[in-house]
């Protein structure tokens, strides 16, 4: 895996954990490496993968039994989505109005080209 500088080594450890949850590598109630073996898989301190895991604990991601280890939680998908948009619209979002507004791209041509880019990128749903 490699790290980008403009966010915490952590949530991008926490993203990648998300994204494997979402494709379903790690399915609902299934153990999650340990933390000691994720750090090695990863080459990253340990406390940087409990720092992860604590962080997705307090979002109900993922959930610790006792003497077994980490465990993909039942609704974790759900969770991951509100999660991640909650993060989307107070972080990214903003960015992107104000790159729109400093390139006076008006909503109707983002609109055509996202309509465009779901066209695109998922014919069967369409």
């Amino acid at each position: 895996m490699e790290f980008k500088d403009k966010q915490s080594i952590y949530l991008q450890i926490a993203d990648y954990i998300c994204e494997q949850i979402l494709l379903g590598k790690w399915p609902p109630n299934e153990r999650i490496p340990s933390v000691r073996d994720f750090g090695g898989m990863l080459e990253v301190n340990p406390n940087t993968v409990m720092r992860t895991y604590d962080f997705l604990q307090n979002k109900e991601i993922i959930f610790n039994k006792r003497g077994i280890g980490y465990s993909v939680s039942e609704d974790a998908q759900q969770r991951i989505l509100i999660y991640k948009k909650e993060r989307f619209l107070e972080s990214e979002l903003p960015e992107v109005f104000k790159t729109l507004y400093l390139l006076n791209i008006t909503m109707d041509e983002v609109k055509t080209l996202y309509d465009q880019f779901v066209v695109d990128t998922f014919p069967l749903n369409n």
